[in-house]
């Protein structure tokens, strides 16, 4: 396609030759073409180099989903720049954290949080963009287009945060490598062509939506059926024009249980996929019965992007399993011993061209999450069967994945006890049908202290981004604990096990 190792060039290079070709529909009308994508990534990329935007430096971007957010990351790559995705639940003590980690060149908010990031910040211009186009950013747009930056392989492309156990986000350094490798493959793999139609009603601050399904569809100049949110009744609609569908474990069930949705409506579409969260074999059954196709799950995380995927031809589709490594991408198991093990369970580590590069600033981090000899640690248990095939058993560590959202205990467990009245607190997650899991906080109140689960969950209200905030509040006397003392989570996740269902 292009020497230039910047993803961008290879996305353009592959809309020239799409010229007039719808690129992204939204309720039934064409807002961005193939043939618009130049010109209009170029001009933005000018007005980012105006704001102070530089080849290198890093753009913060919290913004609700829309065409112009899709326009705003090519032009971010376009420049060099390396673009940094924040979920738009995130409040502002978050974003104190994120904007301080990533000293950003050029930051981008919704017009209604303005006042509130610019008291946040101390580097950088502050510019707004709304869901219609409106706000700061696109005022003023020069005529001049901004070239293709000359990027190569090792360039960082992007930063995406995940929080960690202790409670400080890491930012995961993507390369140019990374993400283009990444889709190149799943473009082999999953069959990509032009003529498919995806149906994209992802978050676009996120790897699954952000890089997994508009790479892909970029990547083969296919059509975008662009939805903002997710409505069932609308995205059974766009199914019967649409050719792919991305998405986790949660749209699946409410999809399941619209009337509209029937092997007829289906029929003309030739791929599922779901990921961000382990889908039940019991949701995947059900699906297959209401429509007649088997969905497709994979895994991935963000430091990685695709690391293993089912068959899309040539093999079974296995329910409860995450499928092969992909080509070029090796995967080994380790014991709780320390040593490597043939099948498993142990902990997942995987090498190739999509890891990333370290967590941003955090050299210390890197070194104990990727391994000498090139390998990630995952922290993912899993077992592997004598042909490669993959299986997530459990998880290392205490993450709780929420409608396809990581969720990490620490930091609600931290804000809890916290609180006037509480002792302590344990933060697990239990089954829960439409969301995954669902968060539920353990909390032991001090002696002679009153604590109820109104007021722990009114207490956390602004404190914590929705997603993270508990479903459930449980007043105990005392958590359950091992002979070391440690508070014992799995008693815990058995214990209130069926609280959701």
């Amino acid at each position: 396609m292009t020497d230039n190792a910047n993803i961008f060039a290879h996305f353009l290079a592959v809309a020239e030759q799409a010229g007039d070709k719808p690129f992204l529909v939204e309720n039934g009308a064409t807002v961005l073409t193939f043939a618009d994508l130049d010109a209009r990534t170029g001009r933005l990329a000018a007005r980012l180099q105006a704001l102070g935007g530089k080849t290198g430096e890093r753009i913060v971007v919290q913004v609700d989903k829309s065409p112009e957010n899709v326009l705003l990351y090519l032009a971010a790559e376009r420049l060099g720049m390396v673009y940094v995705p924040l979920n738009t639940a995130y409040t502002a003590g978050e974003l104190a954290y994120f904007l301080g980690d990533a000293e950003p060149a050029v930051v981008v908010c919704r017009p209604a949080d303005e006042a509130a990031v610019r008291d946040l910040m101390t580097t950088g211009t502050l510019v707004t963009l709304g869901t219609d186009g409106q706000g700061s950013l696109l005022d003023d747009l020069p005529d001049t287009v901004a070239p293709v930056a000359a990027r190569t392989a090792t360039d960082l492309a992007a930063i995406l945060y995940t929080s960690g156990t202790t409670g400080r986000s890491k930012g995961a350094m993507l390369t140019h490598a990374n993400l283009l490798s990444n889709a190149l493959t799943l473009k082999d793999l999953w069959g990509w062509q032009a003529d498919d139609v995806l149906i994209h009603i992802l978050p676009i601050y996120h790897v699954h939506g952000l890089f997994v399904a508009l790479h892909g569809a970029l990547l083969a100049g296919a059509t975008v059926l662009f939805h903002r949110g997710f409505d069932p009744a609308a995205v059974v609609a766009d199914i019967a024009r649409g050719s792919v569908l991305m998405g986790v474990p949660t749209h699946y069930t409410r999809l399941t249980a619209a009337p509209e949705l029937t092997p007829a409506s289906a029929g003309g579409m030739r791929l599922f996929l779901s990921g961000s969260a382990p889908l039940l074999a019991e949701a995947h059954q059900r699906f297959e019965e209401k429509t007649g196709q088997r969905i497709l799950e994979r895994y991935g995380m963000t430091e990685t992007g695709m690391i293993t995927s089912n068959p899309y031809r040539g093999g079974e589709r296995v329910a409860g399993t995450v499928g092969y490594p992909l080509p070029g991408v090796e995967v080994r198991l380790r014991g709780d011993d320390g040593d490597l093990v043939n099948e498993g369970p142990g902990v997942l580590e995987v090498r190739g061209p999509n890891v990333f590069a370290g967590y941003w600033r955090m050299p210390e981090k890197t070194a104990q999450e990727i391994r000498e000899d090139g390998f990630f640690i995952t922290g993912d248990v899993a077992t592997q069967e004598a042909d490669g095939r993959v299986t997530l058993v459990g998880r290392a560590k205490d993450l709780i994945i929420a409608g396809g959202l990581n969720i990490y205990p620490k930091e609600i467990e931290e804000a809890i006890d916290a609180l006037p009245g509480v002792d302590e607190s344990a933060v697990i997650g239990v089954p829960h049908a439409d969301m995954g899991e669902g968060v539920v906080a353990v909390v032991v109140p001090q002696k002679g202290a009153s604590v109820t689960e109104d007021e722990v969950r009114a207490a956390l209200e602004g404190q914590l981004a929705r997603f993270k905030q508990p479903r459930r509040v449980i007043v105990v006397e005392a958590l359950p604990r091992n002979a070391m003392g440690k508070v014992q989570k799995a008693a815990l996740r058995a214990d209130y096990a069926g609280l959701f269902t």
